[in-house]
């Protein structure tokens, strides 16, 4: 059995940190590179990028992060082409994140998968009222998000993160219904974000037929940390990749990634 990867999600506006609730009341909350280079000292299993300020990250920015991440990185945001997401790719990103750019047209989907790979590719669903969202949650699609992810995985979208706006940052769990609907409609990986709180919130995702478990706003502000839920998911069954092993240590290129700000 594949173990369960436990994912933090930091979404940024150029190089700073940002966490706001239910999508709304945005905040700094650090250096990005910083912020990132926690989460690999934590030794996580895979962890989610979004610039959120609607146009592609950095590119030195990401250049920067990716060559000293010990674990996979998704990058989003801004994605509108498979150019765009090739050029992710090339400056180190090891998955591609798609969400407004596939509500408009949803054939972009197969156009990166046919580049990159379905493996690569990671379809960000955002919810509210039992419809999908586009542009950070403030646009109406009209589209059902359950239709939406079988269509999704049709045109390409190799793995889904399914996000409920209204528990987003509230750490109040997620919203398992959702989660269950979509996670039996498709056969790709699911990814349920928005509204962990304490560890049995991920637990109550996984039974609810998610694959993997993402999370931002719980290992900010609690004492909750990746290490813990993966000892938590243990106990109750769950694979998870306990690594007992010290991390590396990255002892060069923070004050340079710390630098970085919006240039490409």
């Amino acid at each position: 059995m594949l173990a369960t990867r436990i994912i933090p999600v930091v979404l940024m506006r150029g190089s700073q940190a940002v966490k706001g609730e239910r999508f709304a009341s945005w905040r700094n909350v650090g250096n990005v590179a910083m912020t990132v280079k926690v989460h690999d000292m934590r030794g996580v299993d895979e962890l989610v990028l979004l610039e959120i300020g609607g146009s592609l990250p950095s590119m030195s920015l990401v250049r920067a992060l990716a060559g000293h991440c010990f674990f996979p990185l998704a990058v989003g945001g801004g994605v509108r082409s498979s150019g765009d997401a090739q050029l992710l790719l090339a400056n180190g990103a090891d998955k591609i994140v798609v969400g407004t750019a596939a509500c408009e047209r949803p054939a972009i989907l197969g156009e990166i998968a046919a580049k990159i790979g379905s493996q690569s590719l990671l379809l960000s669903i955002d919810v509210k009222d039992g419809e999908v969202w586009s542009h950070s949650g403030t646009k109406r699609t009209g589209m059902d998000p359950v239709d939406w992810a079988k269509q999704a995985e049709a045109e390409g979208a190799g793995e889904i993160l399914i996000n409920d706006i209204d528990r987003d940052g509230v750490m109040e769990g997620y919203n398992l219904p959702l989660t269950k609907a979509v996670s039996e409609a498709v056969s790709v990986p699911v990814v349920a974000c928005g509204g962990a709180g304490i560890y049995r919130d991920l637990d109550h995702a996984l039974r609810s037929g998610a694959h993997a478990v993402a999370a931002g706003a719980m290992w900010q502000f609690t004492e909750a940390t990746p290490r813990g839920a993966a000892e938590y998911l243990a106990e109750r069954g769950w694979p998870t990749r306990l690594d007992t092993k010290k991390r590396p240590t990255i002892s060069v290129g923070l004050r340079e990634v710390s630098n970085v700000t919006g240039a490409a």
